[in-house]
């Protein structure tokens, strides 16, 4: 049997509550990816070109994240949720999947969103891991039910 990790980056509990009923859905085990020096509400002011986040996504910086997933080896399948910013996902996103080695693991990606689709934080994302990995195509769960989630999961086949 496969063991499964919804690891997940959210600011304002849309991709955490999303997060969440994928992991019951598919009986995984849960991982936030948290940043070591966390967002204020300033940092993550997008109209703010001098702001935190403003600046991360066009420096393409990598902030450090606080703690780590314990046993990473263990896990087989790994979906990993963002809120999509400036058609991308977060940088933090980034420094979660270059910290572990997924050769041979399948990776999932989800997002939410105001508006922008996930194909291009997707694109970039899926560069960031092993040639072996195995990339499955992702899904942007904006508003969906709990029935709406499990019926996506069931169609993974996980």
């Amino acid at each position: 049997m496969s063991k499964i990790l919804v690891a997940y980056f959210s600011c304002g509990g849309d991709t955490k509550r999303v997060a969440e009923e994928v992991a019951a859905a598919c009986g995984a085990d849960i991982y936030e990816i948290k940043p070591k020096v966390p967002y204020t509400e300033a940092d993550l002011d997008w109209k703010d070109k001098d702001s935190r986040t403003s600046v991360e996504m066009r420096a393409l910086s990598r902030p450090e994240i606080e703690g780590s997933v314990h046993n990473m080896a263990s896990y087989d399948k790994v979906l990993v949720g963002f809120p999509v910013w400036w058609y991308m996902a977060p940088m933090i996103v980034n420094t979660f999947l270059e910290s572990y080695d997924f050769s041979g693991k399948t990776i999932v990606p989800f997002a939410t969103s105001g508006g922008s689709d996930i194909i291009k934080a997707e694109a970039v994302l899926k560069a960031r891991c092993a040639p072996d990995t195995e990339w499955l195509d992702g899904k942007l769960l904006n508003g969906v039910s709990a029935a709406d989630i499990k019926a996506w999961v069931d169609s993974l086949g996980l």
